[in-house]
């Protein structure tokens, strides 16, 4: 599974949303390179990215979420 398979399943156990801090956690791989895979899918519209200025939250985005065969 690469890693940006690994982020959707992750942020799909977790609607209320992850800091890109705890999604390098779980992934297994450091922060700031997480940080591009994140922008990537954000550019392919499957994830969202809320600003909350001392940090940002990602979440899954509700018409990827629907359309998507990744196991939850």
């Amino acid at each position: 599974m690469g890693i940006k398979e690994e982020i959707i399943k992750i942020l799909f156990k977790h609607p209320e949303g992850l800091t890109f801090t705890q999604i390098a956690r779980d992934v297994g791989i450091h922060r700031n390179t997480i940080t591009k895979y994140i922008y990537e899918l954000k550019g392919e519209d499957k994830i969202s990215i809320r600003d909350l200025k001392t940090l940002k939250l990602c979440y899954i985005k509700k018409h990827f979420q629907e359309d998507s065969k990744v196991d939850k």
